[in-house]
């Protein structure tokens, strides 16, 4: 671009000068026809450098998620390839399930158990409660049988006291009161023995026999849960869609569950971040949602559209370490002092695959001075097809060439 205003301004002043001879060639226009070009060039792209910076260091990256195992086991499946892509929800590898399957059979067993004691107990709550009923119906009946009994007693004691009476219908009588007494003292003792069972009820009204078998059917039906979970975990799937770059795990390799011990690295490849890194006062009129593009040397040619997703106004040279020690104010290194800016692909190259670590340039486009931008968008388009040139080996071939 350059080039075409240099092109330009030196046909103006060919005309000026040269064809129509409208002003003298002489030392003080010529040193100004010099001048003015480098002066305006360079004003320029000062200020193109502050509405339009560019970066020569634009990153793709991508998150990194270390895949471990819920459940320990031997792996007896791995039906991926290493650097292929992988959808959300594929299977990455396989655990042995046989171990995990025997749990969840044995926790079902124990389940159906405690519901057959629960059955069991709810039976003994009914009958505690149906002796109760009848043990509080008898006493009832025998109150007014014994109260006619004495009165028989009374009335035969008095009649054998007179020599009117039978001493056999005497004692006959008080047989009989005897025998409803004990019913009586019977059923009253039943009547407080099944009240004192009762009386051990939990806060929903159940006896200890029946809260104690509901809480272990609760407690089956999590172990239950978890040994599902757990069988569920022996087959481990893609949590999003992305590769893995270097497959080590095979089959017959124990996978365990510590975290610290993953099996693979799964490259997420779902909204990847871009980052351009600028100088700090090159981010001054950067916004959200400015338009930008970039260029990868992944795909030569190619300008990517973005926009601004946000400033990254941390870095690790600006963090406060937490201790009781003072700053440390030590020569050290000059650091970078570089602010990065997040881009996020437009919907149109939402579907480019940028490997991770993805290297190019780029440039932001800001609302300011809008009229002078179109220089820096023919000059990223420029460096995007200077990236067909793969100049790596061309001093060598050059000096053989001498030779």
């Amino acid at each position: 671009m350059e080039v075409i205003l240099l092109g330009i301004y030196s046909f103006f002043a060919w005309l000026i000068f040269g064809k129509l001879k409208l002003l003298p060639w002489n030392f003080v226009n010529k040193v100004i026809t010099v001048t003015l070009p480098i002066v305006g060039m360079i004003l320029l792209f000062l200020l193109l450098n502050i509405v339009a910076p560019t970066t020569s260091d634009v990153r793709a990256q991508n998150y990194v998620i270390p895949i471990v195992p819920r459940v320990t086991g031997q792996v007896i499946e791995v039906p991926i390839e290493p650097n292929r892509p992988i959808k959300k929800g594929d299977v990455l590898f396989k655990i042995d399930p046989v171990p995990f399957e025997a749990t969840v059979k044995a926790a079902e067993a124990t389940l159906a158990m405690n519901k057959v004691k629960l059955v069991t107990a709810e039976a003994t709550q009914r009958g505690l409660e149906d002796q109760l009923k009848n043990a509080t119906a008898k006493k009832a009946a025998l109150v007014p049988r014994i109260d006619l009994a004495k009165k028989r007693v009374e009335q035969f004691t008095s009649l054998a006291a007179s020599g009117a009476g039978k001493r056999a219908d005497l004692e006959q009588a008080q047989s009989d009161l005897g025998n409803l007494d004990s019913e009586f003292l019977a059923a009253d003792a039943t009547e407080s023995q099944v009240k004192q069972k009762l009386s051990a009820k939990t806060e929903t009204g159940e006896i200890d026999e029946v809260a104690t078998a509901k809480a272990q059917i609760a407690k089956s039906e999590a172990d239950l849960a978890s040994a599902k979970y757990d069988l569920d975990g022996c087959v481990h799937r893609a949590p999003s869609n992305g590769r893995v770059a270097n497959l080590a795990l095979q089959p017959g390799v124990r996978a365990t569950q510590f975290a610290t011990m993953s099996v693979m690295s799964f490259i997420q490849e779902d909204n990847p971040w871009v980052l351009a890194f600028y100088r700090q006062n090159e981010v001054r009129y950067v916004e959200a949602g400015n338009e930008a593009e970039i260029f990868v040397k992944q795909y030569p040619g190619r300008i990517i559209k973005c926009k601004v997703d946000s400033i990254l106004w941390a870095t690790a040279q600006g963090q406060m370490p937490l201790s009781g020690n003072l700053p440390n104010t030590a020569p050290v290194a000059a650091p970078a002092e570089r602010i990065a800016v997040r881009l996020v692909l437009d919907e149109r190259d939402r579907d480019v695959f940028l490997a991770a670590g993805a290297r190019g340039q780029g440039a932001i486009y800001t609302e300011h001075h809008v009229a002078i931008q179109i220089l820096r968008r023919v000059i990223v388009r420029v460096g995007a097809k200077l990236d067909w040139f793969v100049l790596q080996h061309l001093g060598a071939l050059l000096e053989g060439g001498h030779h």
